[in-house]
């Protein structure tokens, strides 16, 4: 790389994704062919990947300088993974993309058009989404519209990950060391100058989606906890609407009693009123509990991730950083 030429690194996480890692290398250095004004580099993030995804990466970057392997010590999840590939990027910009070819290489030299004009990011809105049942894609579209009521910050629907962000917003993303990392909502929180482009997302290319419904589940409610305190706010509401019909409903049977010969039947009533404050108390406790088991993990600070071994590049350009409180420096160059 001269001094006059930009870098654009392309950041791909992946995980179990040997079956198309073939064709993503095909499209991304035709892709690069078009923009022959820019120098590249293709970081994966191997996320503890059981198949040959590591391998194959390593074969890529024997070959080809321009690819780099950092391998995770084990499988961490995709956030992590994302952490790990701000750290190890070194672009003056950065195109985040998935392995499994959903999103389209092909997009990039329109994004690169627009960070040009001066667009910091520059995130891609899906219209279609190929392969994914419609249960996923209500859910999905429900989870996004309550996220976007309740939080602080802006949050773009219908956006995944895959998007172009200037060396300002890797730089800014690195800052955050919070280990419970819901990443498209720190997208929305850094700011900066935001575009959008829209296209059809296809359907995966090969291999089989890693995602089932308990980890998007554990991926909505880190999104929830992470970007607004209203669960807590709404436990609280309830709280006190529940003790104000209570204490009406006490007021009424006492009034009843004292000055009526109308007689309330006791246990059902009891048992109605003792189950439905202990399922509102439980329901008040479960939601304090997840913003306290937050709590609990955020100040044991220990690392994002860790780094098991990087491949492609010299001993002193490889070496993972050991700042913003991340000692996780990589074991093995190659």
């Amino acid at each position: 790389m001269t001094a006059s030429r930009k870098l654009l690194s392309i950041l791909i996480p992946a995980y179990n994704e040997q079956e198309v890692l073939g064709a993503l290398r095909t499209r991304l250095e035709s892709t690069a062919a078009e923009l022959p004004e820019l120098d590249f580099e293709f970081v994966f993030i191997d996320d503890g990947s059981k198949d040959g995804t590591a391998e194959t990466v390593r074969g890529f970057c024997d070959e080809d300088p321009r690819y780099v392997l950092v391998e995770l010590s084990r499988n961490f999840g995709k956030e992590p993974a994302l952490a790990a590939g701000f750290d190890a990027v070194r672009g003056d910009a950065t195109v985040v993309i998935d392995a499994d070819l959903q999103d389209p290489p092909e997009l990039i030299p329109e994004m690169v058009r627009l960070w040009e004009l001066g667009y910091d990011d520059v995130y891609a809105r899906r219209t279609s989404r190929a392969g994914e049942s419609w249960v996923k894609r209500a859910t999905s579209r429900l989870y996004y519209r309550m996220l976007e009521r309740v939080a602080r910050v802006e949050i773009q629907k219908d956006v995944g990950d895959f998007r172009l962000l200037d060396r300002r917003c890797i730089d800014a993303l690195r800052e955050i060391t919070e280990s419970q990392r819901n990443t498209k909502g720190l997208f929305s929180w850094i700011g900066y100058r935001k575009v959008e482009i829209e296209y059809e997302r296809d359907a995966r290319a090969a291999g089989t989606t890693k995602w089932n419904y308990p980890r998007l589940l554990n991926l909505a409610l880190e999104g929830l906890t992470s970007f607004t305190t209203a669960p807590l706010r709404i436990a609280s509401l309830l709280g006190t609407v529940v003790s104000a019909a209570a204490f009406v409903y006490l007021a009424v049977i006492v009034g009843r009693t004292l000055f009526s010969d109308y007689h309330l039947a006791g246990y059902p009533s009891t048992m109605a009123v003792i189950l439905f404050l202990g399922g509102t108390q439980l329901l008040a406790l479960g939601v304090v509990g997840e913003y306290l088991a937050r709590v609990f993990v955020e100040v044991k600070q220990r690392p994002v991730y860790l780094v098991r071994r990087v491949t492609g590049r010299s001993i002193e350009a490889a070496a993972m950083p050991h700042e913003h409180g991340r000692d996780q420096g990589a074991d093995v160059v190659e």
